[in-house]
């Protein structure tokens, strides 16, 4: 069983910048790995993946503001760029890890080994 350890998040204030990291350890050499996240009282939303060739998918809600990339050297460690942070952009964060070639909606929930959540505070 793979583990997916997540790192970074914290509080910042709004217009503000932060970096998630995510490692897989053990398992496969190369994963589709994703984003997601959740606010209190709101589903699990699915806001960035990236794919096995470095192909990139995003929500609208985050699109131009965050950017998703991998590590060149390490396929199984990806980051999260966070540029123009806002309020609403608070919740806990989690990345997510599939071994398989190819996932059919990469921002669904549909990922079979998950990290545990960090939190992202973004005040006014």
């Amino acid at each position: 069983q793979p583990d997916v350890v997540v790192s970074g998040g914290g509080s910042v204030q709004s217009g503000g910048s932060l970096r998630l990291s995510c490692e897989v350890f053990g398992g496969w050499s190369r994963y589709w790995m994703g984003w997601f996240r959740q606010a209190p009282g709101k589903e699990r939303e699915g806001i960035a993946s990236i794919d096995m060739d470095g192909s990139t998918t995003y929500a609208d809600s985050v699109k131009g503001r965050f950017a998703i990339s991998q590590d060149n050297a390490k396929k199984t460690m990806m980051f999260l760029q966070m540029n123009s942070l806002k309020p609403e952009d608070t919740a806990t964060y989690f990345c997510a890890a599939d071994p398989r070639r190819w996932l059919p909606q990469p921002l669904s929930a549909d990922y079979n080994y998950w990290s545990q959540g960090t939190q992202v505070t973004v005040s006014s």
